[in-house]
């Protein structure tokens, strides 16, 4: 019997996703026409004896929340709960705190991912991995390789060559440990909240000795990466599986366009009925597009590459769409172009305007590079990136929105670069 268990963290974290995430939870966020966690969802509702899915996150929960938790749960047939923190508790202390309903029934292992990481979700090789090492140890680490400069901004494994034992982890270091980075998917065995006891006690001491009552508050925050693995790395119990397909983390805006065109990639080989196609009467097709089956698209439009188009969405004639996401009620007038851009919930682009962004992909001629954490300033000025529309805002006809960010009810007047429209 197996668990997963998918950390959904809260509106209490910082997210490069405002505007959006203004209007749905992050994790809801659509990336290549379905919410971000259904990929996470499905990939664990295919591995054999998945036993149940629990989410853990501080958001409160709402009506869109249990919403897709109904549908998830008709749509995969599997049991799915969610459970909310009290308090943002950290990697660890969120499974330490909810560990008797994560081991109710008696889960030989379970899974454990972040809900901000797009990846193929190589579980079963993750499985089989496990069960070739034995029950001595307690977790196993989905591994990626990133370059050597990149790999500063990730979790660094150290491994013996032959067995895949993690010998050292350090979380983010300041010079070159290695290349090969967690990828924040693991596998555990009931074994782990031994361990993270073991910390959490320590914690609690620690804390019991310190004057100011208001720290000792924060004895149930145990950081996995930091807390656990630099301990556990070279005592037998963990092992890293690298993977060799794809993965990325979300962590901004322009993250999730590139999530989104992995993610359309991907739909070749496990839902090919999510692609248009070219046909009579239709829109131009140029690569891979999703279209939402209830938006209305004039055949004189042409759409592509990774392009995602949402429900009841509206485009009209002539217009050009490429690297873009377009959420569920926009309309797009005649002849607007639209590039590498978050267009927002009922958002109006006018005839003949051109909203535009900058991608941020990594460098193609690097096969390890990952997608760079964008900095939201840079040199005194808005760093050029994609071009984010909220819900609900007016683009009038004829006008360039260029590397900005509109928050959403706006009704601009006039063209905009490089700002942040409040």
């Amino acid at each position: 019997m197996l668990k997963a268990v998918i950390l959904i963290g809260g509106a209490q974290k910082g997210t490069r996703f405002r505007p959006l995430s203004f209007e749905v939870p992050k994790p809801l966020f659509p990336v290549a026409g379905v919410p971000m966690l259904q990929h996470h969802i499905e990939a664990c509702a295919r591995v054999p004896d998945m036993k149940e899915i629990i989410l853990i996150g501080f958001y409160q929960p709402n009506e869109e929340l249990n919403r897709f938790l109904t549908a998830a749960q008709q749509e995969f047939k599997i049991p799915l709960r969610y459970l909310q923190e009290f308090a943002a508790l950290g990697t660890g202390g969120g499974i330490y705190h909810f560990r008797d309903q994560i081991l109710s029934g008696g889960p030989a292992a379970f899974f454990l991912m972040n809900a901000d990481v797009c990846s193929e979700f190589p579980l079963e090789d993750m499985l089989r991995f496990h069960r070739q090492h034995g029950d001595s140890h307690c977790g196993i680490i989905l591994g990626t390789t990133a370059n050597r400069k990149q790999s500063l901004n990730y979790g660094c494994i150290v491994e013996n060559q032959h067995t895949s034992e993690v010998l050292h982890f350090v979380e983010k270091p300041s010079t070159f440990v290695s290349d090969v980075i967690n990828c924040g998917i693991y596998l555990f065995t009931p074994a782990i909240f031994g361990h993270i006891g073991e910390v959490f006690q320590r914690n609690q001491q620690e804390k019991l000795q310190e004057e100011s009552p208001g720290v000792r508050q924060r004895a149930e925050v145990i950081r996995l990466e930091q807390d656990i693995f630099t301990g556990l790395a070279g005592q037998g119990q963990l092992y890293v599986y690298k993977t060799q397909h794809f993965w990325s983390q979300i962590k901004s805006a322009g993250s999730a366009i590139y999530a989104s065109r992995l993610y359309l990639n991907q739909y070749h080989q496990t839902h090919p009925e999510r692609l248009a196609t070219n046909q009579d009467g239709g829109p131009k097709i140029s690569g891979n597009v999703y279209i939402h089956p209830t938006a209305s698209i004039d055949p004189t439009a042409v759409l592509g590459p990774n392009v995602s188009i949402g429900k009841g969405v509206t485009i009209g004639a002539g217009v050009r769409l490429r690297e873009s996401i377009v959420l569920h009620g926009a309309v797009l007038q005649d002849h607007c172009c639209v590039l590498n851009s978050i267009v927002g919930w009922d958002s109006t682009i006018g005839k003949w305007a051109r909203v535009e962004g900058t991608p941020s992909d990594p460098n193609p001629n690097d096969p390890y590079a990952k997608i760079d954490s964008e900095t939201l300033f840079r040199d005194g000025g808005l760093t050029p990136s994609i071009t984010i529309l909220g819900c609900n805002v007016n683009i009038p006809a004829e006008v360039i929105i260029r590397n900005s960010i509109v928050l959403p009810h706006k009704d601009l007047n006039r063209s905009f670069k490089n700002q942040i429209i409040l």
